[in-house]
């Protein structure tokens, strides 16, 4: 279990470096790519833990893959050249892998058992198993005795009753998920129907714009998403795609820079999906000092370079329709609040409770050992702002959630000693060369005991 040691900045953080291409991208480019007819390309992925279990998931399936530095080849077999794999597929830690293969594994003619590791195993998956039936499919999973009617992982999918193909669909979904969303749109692929599907609030789209890049014949229209599936040729082809960089990784870097006196710091070619860029905005309402140079586009997503300096900081909201596109990023966000004058509001995030630990207490836990005040809530946080001062150093219990973790490790930059973030072995999950990254800006990081540098 590996520990970072994180010492009070000294001097300011300077430089131009990369982030992990974005790994919500890069978990559908591999998905998709083993769906497609012959050899894809993907450049610049994460490859972190959880795009490695997607990976891992269509190796088990017969899928050829062959790595070459940054660049992953994934020798497609079309939507029904999967084989039924000889053991239950591991998906580790990621809640994507899980999800977003449930919506092809329900229409695969052979079962399938997905299982993964004690906190993915925890996390609710009867929101997808429930339009998944709707549809013809089969899955099933453990019985929650916490939640009534809900199920948890080790899921049994398939296979595939007679007919042999899925329904249409319509279905209202009660909440904004991606994940869920994506699983919907995936099954659509196979369906001899139309899907069609209505979301509360309009949640990361990058399914939707791999799909349409793609040819698949998709509309949307805010939050209403439609797939043709009478007018699907039922092939997707290969393609090649340099997955942007993460805004989520992005987002530690940039408030690193808001906090840290002096600092100026460039983050290059970060996707700049306006579903993903939340945190931009209320950092910027907070008085943030943020720019978003546009680069272009890839594969129907725009990137650009982000250039964030230090400022002083007021209180913020985060609450209704923001909180879908800022959901991964609240952990930071809090470490915004905590050197912001006045009380930041996070509302309508309860959903943070069912991530890879329960976010909201994880998160009034770290603050408050940094000495700040902050109340906790059923769906959020408040957070009483100390800009002025050190803050307390910390030990830190991460609970070996990655977002925590590197949130915990920004702070630490301000405390008036050395704070200590102990199980950051999972920061590997989405942004592997973490420390690494913060060291070439300027931070001193020192990792303690085995496992490897994070």
């Amino acid at each position: 279990m590996t520990d970072l040691v994180v010492f009070p900045s000294e001097r300011p953080l300077t430089g131009s470096v990369p982030v992990p291409g974005d790994k919500s991208i890069a978990h559908r480019a591999i998905l998709l790519a083993g769906l497609a007819e012959g050899q894809s390309r993907i450049e610049g992925g994460a490859l972190g833990a959880d795009n490695m279990s997607t990976l891992g998931a269509l190796r088990a399936m017969g899928i050829t893959t062959e790595e070459q530095n940054e660049t992953l080849l994934v020798g497609g077999k079309g939507l029904y050249g999967l084989r039924a794999p000889s053991e239950p597929i591991d998906c580790g830690n990621s809640g994507t892998t899980m999800r977003l293969l449930s919506g092809v594994l329900v229409a695969q003619r052979f079962a399938t058992v997905l299982i993964g590791d004690e906190s993915l195993s925890r996390r609710p998956m009867e929101r997808i198993a429930r339009p998944l039936r709707l549809r013809g499919g089969r899955i099933e999973g453990k019985l929650d005795p916490k939640r009534v009617g809900e199920i948890t992982a080790p899921l049994h999918i398939g296979p595939l009753p007679e007919p042999n193909v899925l329904g249409p669909l319509e279905y209202e979904m009660p909440v904004a998920s991606a994940q869920v969303k994506s699983a919907i749109l995936l099954s659509g692929l196979y369906a001899d129907g139309s899907t069609y599907v209505r979301e509360p609030l309009v949640s990361r789209d990058h399914t939707e714009r791999l799909l349409l890049a793609l040819g698949v014949p998709l509309r949307t229209v805010g939050a209403i998403i439609e797939l043709d599936g009478p007018a699907f040729s039922g092939k997707l082809p290969a393609f090649s795609i340099t997955v942007p960089g993460d805004p989520s990784s992005a987002s530690f870097l940039v408030t690193a820079a808001q906090l840290v006196p002096g600092s100026r710091v460039t983050v290059r070619r970060v996707g700049l999906n306006p579903t993903r860029t939340g945190l931009f905005e209320v950092l910027r309402d907070m008085g943030g000092s943020l720019v978003l140079e546009p680069k272009g586009e890839e594969m129907g997503e725009p990137i650009g370079d982000l250039h964030a300096s230090a400022a002083d900081l007021h209180k913020g909201r985060l609450g209704g329709e923001l909180v879908a596109r800022t959901i991964d990023e609240v952990p930071i966000l809090c470490a915004l609040a905590a050197r912001a004058s006045g009380t930041t509001l996070i509302e309508d995030a309860a959903e943070l409770r069912v991530k890879e630990s329960d976010r909201i207490a994880m998160m009034a836990r770290v603050l408050r050992a940094f000495g700040v005040t902050c109340e906790e809530r059923p769906d959020g946080l408040a957070i009483e702002g100390q800009p002025e001062g050190k803050l307390k150093a910390a030990d830190i219990e991460s609970g070996g959630d990655h977002r925590i973790a590197m949130a915990s490790c920004v702070l630490g930059l301000l405390a008036d000693g050395p704070t200590r973030v102990r199980d950051a072995d999972n920061i590997a999950t989405s942004f592997p060369r973490f420390v690494g990254t913060m060291r070439a800006l300027g931070a001193r990081i020192e990792v303690e005991s085995g496992g490897g540098t994070p």
